[in-house]
């Protein structure tokens, strides 16, 4: 449940503070990791806090849900043991045999391969709208929409959707708008604020922040659906473990002074990108020439650490980049204090391979570090060669 003591609280202080009570035996200033599968009872049905065995309830993932809905500014957080675990949970506890969802068409690869190859066989229908145009959304719908899916900025072409317009659209049609805020983190971002239902996060990215923890996250904004929620959470069991739920609580603590980083050291190279003459599209909200750039600037604090890029060479250069750069490490994931650089059409996005959201062979990402930016400039000049 959301701490209402921290509400008024800067973002700073509430990723510092919210969950994060002292241990009351020791006085621990940092949650201990509750490495614990079941909890010793006072009489059958006397639980103390609530907790009764760790699938439902244990007291390191209840602070880090605490810590969510703070941040999301939502009434019910929620961890998971991936971000394809939670939005799995979501699906099944929003949607039934015969119910129709519209998702973006430049959707990460996962989120599709889970519509397109997992909940389609259980009788769940959906379409793909570019959710950056309002009347594509629209023409989307069906009598049967019960859910909007919306990524913004988008993985990996970094598309920008107006939260607040397609919130308009979805409780106009009767259905629910999911938020995918993994790439703006809740520092950059508040969807919720704008009118969405429930957020869901990678918190494997920028969350977590240090590539060293896998795990989901699901903020709703109303307290029933947060309870329907919690029922499949536990029902369906895929929760994050107490150690998981550590390390994400740790990276939180540096989410607003990291992400000014990744930003800061982000916008300096896609201005480089955009002059370099073996580059020809720079996709980055950041840029004034982005068509969602006016978008993200009301909606977002800044514009974030990713970059895609598309090079005048196709697809065998874009392949070449990744395999030449020293500082930007190849490999997939996000939202690490170091750089990657990957090939979204070989990797991350090949899911997507011959479907409507088949990325360009020419496209590279990255996802900037917070390394010094001289660096990282450096490293990209001599891989563009």
């Amino acid at each position: 449940m959301s701490d209402d003591s921290h509400e008024h609280q800067s973002f700073e202080t509430r990723a510092i503070h919210a969950g994060n009570t002292a241990d009351p035996l020791t006085g621990a200033v940092v949650p201990p990791i509750y490495q614990v599968s079941t909890y010793k009872q006072d009489g059958v049905g006397g639980l103390r806090g609530g907790y009764e065995y760790s699938r439902s309830g244990n007291p390191t993932r209840t602070a880090l849900e605490e810590n969510l809905a703070a941040l999301e500014g939502g009434r019910r957080g929620l961890a998971f043991a991936s971000g394809l675990a939670a939005e799995d949970c979501l699906l099944r506890t929003l949607l039934s045999p015969g119910d129709h969802v519209v998702i973006p068409n430049d959707a990460y690869g996962g989120t599709f391969r889970l519509f397109a190859k997992v909940v389609s066989r259980w009788g769940v229908e959906w379409s793909v709208a570019d959710t950056s145009d309002p009347a594509s959304v629209r023409a989307a719908i069906t009598p049967k929409t019960k859910v909007i899916w919306v990524e913004t900025p988008s993985n990996p072409l970094l598309g920008i959707t107006d939260i607040a317009v397609v919130a308009d659209i979805a409780r106009t049609a009767g259905a629910k708008l999911v938020v995918d805020n993994t790439f703006a983190s809740p520092y950059l971002q508040q969807p919720l604020a704008l009118g969405a239902d429930v957020v869901v996060h990678s918190l494997t990215k920028y969350m977590g922040g240090h590539s060293d923890v896998v795990g989901g996250a699901l903020v709703a904004a109303d307290a029933a659906l947060g309870e329907e929620l919690a029922y499949h959470q536990n029902a369906m069991g895929a929760v994050a473990g107490p150690f998981d739920s550590w390390l994400v609580l740790r990276g939180i603590k540096t989410l607003a002074v990291r992400m000014d980083r990744h930003a800061e050291n982000a916008g300096k190279i896609a201005e480089m990108l955009v002059r370099h003459p073996k580059v020809h599209t720079v996709l980055y909200p950041g840029l004034p020439e982005h068509p969602g750039h006016e978008i993200a600037a009301k909606q977002m604090r800044n514009f974030g650490g990713m970059i895609s890029f598309r090079v005048t060479g196709g697809e065998e250069e874009a392949v070449a980049i990744c395999d030449r750069t020293k500082i930007f490490t190849l490999g997939e994931s996000l939202g690490g204090v170091e750089s990657l650089i990957e090939h979204p059409g070989r990797m991350t996005h090949a899911s997507v391979a011959g479907s409507a959201l088949e990325v360009p062979g020419d496209l590279v990402r990255l996802s900037v570090g917070i390394e010094n930016a001289d660096d990282l400039l450096a490293d990209l000049a001599q891989a563009l060669g």
